[in-house]
């Protein structure tokens, strides 16, 4: 498996570059549990973070967030001067949601396994079901606010035109005939481009060039400060790890998501009725 084209690599390893590396990174697979009973990546930590979404990016809640997620990467085994990657199923919201929360929490050295575990047996290699035990991590540096959006900077963002909301949930969530908060539709102004584009038919990336058309087609250009957002900041994840690993310069997932912007009074929403 090849990187495809992606200008920046920053983000992005293959299994074969992992195989590579085994013993040499620390690896957290970011499966349900039962996944990683059933079979995983030899040398690697289980972290199940899936469904624990913030409704409220105000700086208190949103700072004791952070510091939870940096206590369950950390009790992983998890520091600030060994590289980790990050896997699922396939390129998928999961692991892209660990990758940018740790870089979030100033990682500077984080991938997803492009492909995931089912790449990584694709390419030949064989997963294992003895576990491994955590050694003592930490976890001390300064966070990178500049890859994280709140509701604020998406207000801020509603009257920039050098800002492009991206919506990447599902065409029912978009419209609103789906709802999943207090209230349905979507962010006014924001462009409806459905995470999973971005992969083929096995789970994987898709070559670069062709996501880079998808997205300036679409009036997504790296000229722009773009924020994705879906429910609780996960499929906006994998735009976000994409985006960057185009080489888009500014780009910051949505942490809240509609999870928090659909269940208050004071958004300003395009609603199902409008959004036909």
């Amino acid at each position: 498996m090849s990187h495809k084209g992606f200008s920046n690599l920053q983000l992005l390893i293959t299994p074969e570059e992992l195989h590579g590396k085994l013993g040499q990174v620390s690896i957290l697979d970011f499966r349900p549990a039962e996944a990683y009973a059933e079979g995983h990546i030899p040398g690697t930590q289980h972290l199940d973070l899936y469904g624990v979404s913030l409704n409220d990016t105000s700086e208190a809640p949103l700072n004791a967030f952070l510091a939870m997620f940096q206590a369950q990467f950390a009790s992983r085994g998890v520091t600030m001067d060994r590289p980790v990657v990050i896997y699922d199923g396939e390129t998928g919201e999961r692991a892209a949601r660990g990758v940018w929360l740790l870089t979030v929490l100033g990682h500077k050295d984080v991938r997803i396994l492009d492909g995931g575990s089912q790449g990584w047996v694709d390419a030949g290699y064989k997963l294992t079901t003895v576990p491994s035990p955590p050694s003592g991590g930490g976890l001390s540096g300064d966070r990178n606010l500049a890859e994280l959006a709140t509701r604020f900077d998406v207000h801020a963002a509603l009257n920039d035109g050098n800002t492009v909301l991206i919506d990447t949930r599902r065409e029912t969530e978009y419209r609103g005939t789906e709802k999943r908060a207090r209230r349905v539709g979507t962010i006014t102004s924001a462009i409806h481009i459905f995470w999973r584009d971005h992969l083929d038919d096995k789970g994987a990336l898709r070559p670069a060039d062709e996501i880079r058309a998808m997205y300036e087609s679409k009036g997504v250009t790296p000229d722009k400060t773009c924020i994705p957002y879906c429910q609780g900041g996960y499929r906006s994840a994998s735009t976000w790890v994409v985006l960057k690993s185009l080489g888009y310069p500014k780009v910051k997932n949505y942490m809240g998501s509609w999870g928090e912007w659909g269940s208050r009074d004071d958004s300003v929403i395009i609603s199902a009725e409008e959004n036909k």
